[in-house]
């Protein structure tokens, strides 16, 4: 007779050790790592921790009020979402309230600073040409040289790229009449055609576009960059298809104030934004920018025209909600159809500014109408109350199971242990990886999970049971039982997980964290019910307490009501009859 095969489950039941030692060292690595990150409790939500709450509130532009409605408004609170949780920001809260209002609720722990400007901004990005630029305020007075100088790469390549954001020391002609004569030569270059034609037609329209130059030089003039005022004021209003003055800051932190001309491409015009860190060059943090088929043909044409210019007039400005924050000189048309915003970046100024840009402009205009901190008492009390009510869950699930299983609770019990351990490692993991927070949702997914749990647990027994009443010993039923039993945990594990996948992706704000934490456990349901249940019954099934069926073990055939072992037998063939010849 041949020898029976032995199958792979067969090498598995022979080294259940394995299992256990392969959970146990990734608790192990997982502890370790959460302890060395020093992150050792999980980052808490709004509602639990407290934050920062934003109102804003939409402010049509003139002759525009009917541009407040709920399209506008949904596509506001739908940019602002995307924006925040670019930042990282996880568990952040953007609803509208009424008909004009935005409330945008952030965790605590979280750079509300950076939060409010990315929720704020319209993203109005242009690129203008440089007309005139100098360093503003008292520090101009220091500037060691009259001549002008761009701090972007002098590469020719297709890349617009500037090494500082803007130029580092730039001023303009030798002499302010010089200046004057250049800006008034400049802004009639740029004008419009309409405007162009508009002016040679009529001496008084000429008279007029004179005047307006005049006025522009005279608050270029006067324009102090340095007082924050007086930069929240520089271009306000003025249509892209005018010159306008602006303000930005040189890696050297001073300040510089601009003329620029009409606006040539703008944010539309790009397609994609992103941070990358540039290992090529010193540049470091940079965000690339690919522009539309469109945006690459006027980019290519603004540029082309620049590169025929002399400093400062052969540089644009890449122009953010009124501020410049890069100046690159050209000096050849870049026709790649892709540019990069260089400037002395760190990684998160990169991330934001690529992250603004990526998600385009809000179809209004917003202003702060109140920023208020947010305490944690009311979640608090509430947190309380669920954890009592979580642990007295628990503690009703733990008396069942030593009521009913008796030894076999033991077994059970532990595997909840694993599985808490391993939920509350990852999910203080998770708060400085992704940002992940825990809310009063996500604590309600952690006990809902409790039963999940007790569940997979519970189908493994009652196979087991279930075998041993059949007559058979328990290391067998054990090895019978869980296949059965594990087609039934994945099938009804994977309908929970297919359940909060379908919930998070289409809610927003707190349900989303109730969601997540119970994808989460009910992942880790599987992998603690194949890596530790499993072996450690397999290993105790070879002790004799639950072997030989201990009225207290919870396997005992007799209470279990184990029928005697049905052999079947087969009769042995006859031999066959002789023919009588």
């Amino acid at each position: 007779m041949a020898a029976p095969k032995k199958g792979r489950s067969a090498s598995a039941q022979s080294k259940p050790g394995r299992s256990l030692a392969l959970i146990l060292i990734a608790i192990a690595a997982l502890t370790g790592g959460m302890f060395a990150s020093g992150h050792t409790t999980p980052r808490l939500g709004i509602d639990l921790a407290g934050g920062t709450s934003i109102t804003l509130e939409a402010v049509p532009e003139k002759g525009q009020e009917s541009a407040v409605n709920k399209t506008n408004m949904d596509t506001a609170v739908d940019i602002m979402n995307r924006r925040v949780n670019g930042l990282g920001v996880s568990e952040a809260e953007v609803q509208t309230q009424g008909t004009r209002n935005i409330i945008v609720n952030i965790p605590k722990g979280t750079n509300s600073e950076e939060a409010r400007t990315a929720v704020g901004t319209t993203a109005k990005l242009y690129f203008r040409p440089v007309l005139a630029t100098e360093i503003s305020g008292a520090a101009a007075a220091a500037s060691p040289s009259p001549s002008a100088s761009s701090s972007a790469s002098d590469k020719a390549s297709d890349k617009a790229t500037s090494s500082a954001s803007p130029s580092s020391s730039a001023t303009p002609s030798a002499t302010a009449t010089s200046q004057g004569r250049a800006v008034t030569d400049a802004l009639k270059d740029d004008a419009s055609p309409s405007a162009s034609a508009s002016a040679s037609a009529s001496p008084s329209a000429s008279a007029s576009a004179d005047a307006a130059t005049s006025k522009l030089e005279a608050d270029y003039a006067a324009l102090d960059c340095t007082k924050k005022t007086v930069r929240a004021q520089a271009g306000k209003g003025v249509k892209s298809t005018d010159a306008t003055l602006a303000c930005g800051q040189n890696s050297q932190g001073q300040w510089q104030k601009y003329i620029l001309g009409p606006a040539q491409v703008d944010g539309t015009d790009v397609k994609k934004a992103q941070a990358i860190y540039n290992t090529q060059t010193a540049a470091g943090w940079t965000v690339t920018m690919d522009f539309t088929s469109a945006g690459a043909k006027k980019f290519a044409d603004v540029t082309g025209q620049l590169a025929q210019q002399q400093s400062p007039q052969n540089q644009f400005a890449i122009v953010l909600d009124g501020e410049v924050v890069s100046d690159p000189y050209v000096k050849q048309a870049l026709t790649g159809g892709n540019a990069e915003i260089s400037g002395n970046f760190t990684q998160e100024e990169a991330k934001s500014l690529a992250n603004v840009l990526s998600f385009g402009a809000l179809p209004l205009n917003f202003k702060e109408q109140s920023v208020t901190t947010v305490t944690a008492a009311l979640g608090g009390d509430q947190l309380h109350a669920g954890l009592v009510a979580g642990a007295i869950g628990l503690a009703l699930v733990v008396i069942y199971l030593v009521l009913y299983y008796r030894g076999l609770s033991l077994i059970a019990i532990a595997s909840l242990m694993v599985s808490a351990i391993l939920t509350y490692v990852i999910m203080a993991l998770l708060g400085p990886t992704i940002h992940f927070a825990l809310n009063l949702p996500a604590v309600c997914g952690a006990i809902v999970a409790i039963g999940i749990t007790a569940d997979s647990f519970i189908v493994f027994f009652e196979r087991i049971r279930d075998e041993i009443r059949e007559g058979r010993s328990l290391r067998p039923a054990v090895e019978r039982a869980w296949p059965r039993a594990r087609r039934t945990i994945l099938v009804s594990d994977f309908v929970s997980f297919l359940a909060a996948a379908v919930l998070f992706i289409v809610t927003v704000g707190k349900v989303q964290g109730f969601a997540f934490t119970l994808g989460l456990t009910t992942l880790l349901d599987v992998v603690v019910v194949f890596l530790f249940t499993k072996p450690l019954m397999t290993i105790l099934a070879r002790r004799k307490f639950f072997a030989e069926g201990h009225s207290w073990s919870g396997l005992d055939p007799k209470r279990l009501g184990a029928k005697p072992p049905l052999r079947r037998t087969r009769r042995p063939s006859a031999p066959a009859e002789t023919k009588e010849a």
